[in-house]
């Protein structure tokens, strides 16, 4: 999402080419975008650096964001849109294959067989290779596992979803129902808009809520996520004062915290510089104590709510077990 300026804020070409070239050099094989990224050149520009390099590519590419707002056919989740936005961004990637698509986000109306039938098809025609979900319910992407595999339909391998210190209500079901149904998560945002990289202070809360656009600057595009809060300042704190006593940087903390998780195969990471990219993979050989780490999580810990609580509380073991001690994997 930050290849293209057209938005205000992302890196022109010269610099997306030169974080490309070092993701790719430091051994980086997957690129995340979407068809309507920085008003498509995002597609375009990796198409470009890919070269003949393609092979050697996981491109991941999603579909639902409008192209021409008022006009229902160039948005959404149904079959016209993803045909027609997936041929887009084979033409804007300037490739005959896409390695992983995603819905982007659920937009409540679509019947899930319809997505399910039309992301078949594109993978039975050779267009794409492999299926995920993007920014859905957990009670959406369960069924439409299910119904994939009684139909003989291409399963899901994927789910993307935001996921930080700042961002894990996703605890509660997304994530246990990715690993129960085989998805790997990509969490998307693992720096809370940057406001766990330290960017941002207590002055930059003037901006409210954020206008609903992309465009304008990467402060409004925090806002309007929910992560520039009181909340997420307080955090980003934490996270500070492990990284100055791990005498690193508070971005490698935050996404070193992200791998802690099973279900996580990678966080996707959005370096609109060089710099921010070495700093981000020196995530990798980040080691958090246990102290570390209880240190994050209570101040960014949440209310998992019921059934979660409840099913956990002594008393509702209690009853269901008895004296009865159950070892081994719980899901």
């Amino acid at each position: 999402m930050t290849f293209g300026s057209d938005w205000g804020w992302g890196a022109d070409k010269a610099e997306a080419r030169r974080i490309f070239d070092t993701y790719l050099d430091r051994g980086g094989n997957v690129v995340d975008t979407a068809n309507q990224y920085t008003n498509g050149s995002a597609e375009r520009l990796l198409g470009e650096f890919a070269g003949d390099r393609r092979d050697r590519l996981v491109i991941a590419t999603k579909y639902t964001m409008t192209t021409r707002p008022g006009d229902p056919n160039s948005g959404g989740n149904h079959r016209k849109s993803l045909v027609n936005s997936a041929e887009e961004s084979l033409r804007r990637l300037n490739t005959d294959y896409i390695d992983l698509l995603y819905l982007h986000s659920w937009d409540a109306t679509t019947p899930v067989e319809e997505v399910l039938r039309a992301m078949d098809d594109l993978v039975r025609a050779g267009k794409v290779l492999y299926l995920g979900m993007s920014d859905i319910p957990a009670w959406q992407v369960s069924p439409m596992q299910a119904i994939s595999d009684l139909r003989g339909w291409t399963p899901l391998v994927a789910l993307q979803i935001e996921y930080s210190l700042i961002e894990r209500t996703v605890e509660r079901d997304l994530i246990p129902m990715a690993r129960a149904m085989g998805l790997g998560v990509l969490p998307w945002s693992p720096l809370g808009s940057g406001v766990l990289a330290g960017k941002y202070t207590h002055a930059d809360l003037d901006i409210g809520g954020g206008s609903a656009s992309a465009a304008g600057s990467r402060k409004n595009v925090a806002a309007a996520n929910g992560a520039l809060t009181e909340r997420g300042l307080a955090i980003a704190e934490v996270v500070k004062e492990v990284a100055t006593e791990l005498e690193t940087t508070p971005s490698r903390v935050a996404l070193a915290w992200t791998l802690r998780n099973a279900a996580v195969t990678s966080p996707i990471v959005g370096a609109r510089t060089v710099a921010q990219l070495e700093d981000n993979l020196g995530a990798l050989d980040v080691r958090l104590a246990e102290h570390h780490v209880a240190n994050l999580e209570k101040a960014s810990a949440i209310e998992l709510g019921f059934p979660h609580d409840f099913l956990a509380r002594p008393m509702t073991r209690g009853v269901t077990f008895g004296d009865v001690v159950v070892q081994g994997r719980q899901r």
